[in-house]
């Protein structure tokens, strides 16, 4: 599609408005979908947390103290030297202070068990993996549509499933089944959004709209785990939103631009004559058939074939795009979950930490909101990474004795990696043209993914050393803020329909010539 397309498609649509009640209707659809989003991920920070436990006292023990031995992996022998132990070998005793159950007091992930804890967590962001990349591929070949309710009733079933768990085998398959469903939907969902609402509205819903959906689902998530402290319920309350959802099949319509890349011109002309009447606004007697359009789709027919993966580095600009867009998905996401799901190595009460930082991202959006389009794009993104990794630097500095500083420093830096993962999604779906729009951030996505599924074990090793996640998570901060100024600026530009209109990156931090 060439450049004079995508105006005639924006200009043509032009009569709807930006923001009458069919656009209001998508926004707060879309926004609502993303609720799940924002707590499947880091559900993790509250069913596999590791309650305080001990071994139990062997049979006809007499011990007062109320731990069985000099460690929660090992006991005195009864009976014998206070400094000859053994390990647990009649199970454990878990707090209920905190949890009724988790996944790790019910099966004793502890110890020698400890292992199966990340690997399960690892194991969801396999399945968010394999989800990103299929999902991406489906989605431009068949419908944006399809695969976003596809996706839904995915998170809508495994969660009860799950729920249902006999033993943690049968928990990480499912955990894998729920990752499957979760990211497409929520990549799917924006696209979705940001392909039918125009450019001044995408922008609203991308960062209020989507993001702020995302925020409040992050946000419920504490404050239905502080009510509900069985891990087995929880995961019950977490399928009853995206359930409550599918009945919108019949409310939110397929992409008119995806229809007008695949030539189905009626479809595309019926949802906005639709939209019109919604709005209460006139449609002219025809929408898609006239002058330059009409050139445009003679064009569609004769280069019509199906794009595939290939197309992402088929020419130089576009694969440039793609390999930058990779990078920084990658250090993006890592940064970004590796700080949410960090939240039981911070000081303090893990609902709290977590629904401060949730608060956190809600006001991040507003924040972004209003500077959007005042910045320009890879400045922006540089400028956040840059931020978030001088803060969780500064941590390594703060004495040991201030853990409350350091809690301070890294949910500050929450907000630069928030800022960017926020803003990162907007920046994608101008980058990236339509017709491999899904594929490219699908793609993307899946890399970042395939990183992130170490996540759990570098988290991890925040238990032995509460300075090792966040050297890490700093540094990779910093790379990318020097990375992201290559990017070409896409601000109050219109969204790419074909490869040929792709921009390409900057030299030397230079504006395009």
């Amino acid at each position: 599609m060439s450049a004079a397309g995508t105006e005639d498609y924006n200009d043509l649509t032009s009569f709807l408005g930006d923001y009458g009640l069919f656009q209001n209707l998508i926004i707060v659809m879309l926004t609502l979908s993303a609720v799940p989003s924002g707590y499947m991920t880091v559900i993790f920070v509250f069913i596999s947390d590791a309650p305080e436990h001990r071994c139990k006292e062997s049979i006809g023990s007499t011990q007062n103290s109320s731990w069985a031995g000099p460690d929660s992996c090992s006991r005195y022998k009864l009976n014998r030297s206070w400094e000859e132990t053994e390990q647990c070998l009649d199970g454990w005793v878990y707090s209920t202070d905190r949890y009724t159950a988790t996944i790790v007091s019910e099966w004793d992930l502890v110890c020698e068990n400890a292992w199966k804890v990340p690997f399960s967590t690892s194991l969801y962001f396999v399945g968010v993996m394999v989800g990103s990349f299929v999902c991406g591929l489906l989605s431009d070949r068949f419908g944006r549509k399809p695969v976003f309710f596809a996706t839904m009733f995915l998170q809508a079933v495994t969660p009860l499933i799950q729920a249902a768990s006999v033993n943690w085998i049968m928990f990480c398959i499912f955990n894998f089944l729920r990752g499957l469903g979760q990211a497409p939907n929520y990549s799917v969902s924006f696209i979705l959004g940001s392909e039918i609402l125009s450019k001044t509205a995408r922008v609203t819903f991308s960062v209020l709209g989507h993001s702020g959906g995302f925020g409040v689902g992050y946000a419920l998530l504490p404050l239905a785990a502080y009510f509900i402290r069985g891990w087995r319920m929880l995961l019950v309350a977490s399928a009853i939103p995206p359930l409550l959802f599918l009945p919108m099949w019949w409310v939110i319509p397929e992409s008119p631009r995806w229809l007008l890349q695949k030539g189905r011109v009626e479809e595309a002309e019926l949802i906005i004559r639709k939209a019109a009447k919604m709005n209460r606004v006139p449609a002219p007697e025809v929408i898609f058939r006239t002058g330059e359009y009409l050139e445009l789709m003679q064009n569609i027919h004769k280069e019509k074939r199906r794009h595939t993966y290939m197309d992402l580095i088929r020419t130089p600009d576009m694969r440039n795009i793609t390999i930058l867009a990779v990078i920084m998905w990658i250090c993006i996401s890592m940064v970004y979950y590796g700080l949410s799901l960090s939240t039981s190595n911070l000081n303090g009460d893990p609902y709290l930490n977590c629904f401060f930082s949730a608060a956190i991202d809600l006001v991040v959006y507003v924040v972004i909101w209003l500077v959007i389009n005042r910045v320009s794009r890879p400045t922006f993104v540089s400028t956040t990474m840059m931020f978030c990794g001088v803060m969780l630097l500064v941590t390594l500095l703060v004495p040991e004795d201030m853990p409350i500083l350091v809690l301070v420093f890294a949910l500050v830096g929450r907000m630069g990696s928030t800022s960017t993962y926020t803003f990162t999604w907007v920046f994608s779906a101008e980058l990236i043209p339509t017709v491999v729009r899904n594929m490219g951030i699908g793609i993307a996505v899946t890399a970042a993914r395939i990183a992130i599924i170490l996540l759990p074990y570098i988290i991890y090793t925040g238990v032995y050393s509460k300075a090792v996640p966040y050297i890490v998570f700093g540094t990779i901060s910093v790379g990318t803020a020097a990375v992201s100024m290559l990017l070409p600026d896409t601000r109050n530009s219109k969204l790419p329909d074909l490869i040929s209109e792709v921009r390409p990156i900057r030299r030397c931090c230079c504006p395009n010539k």
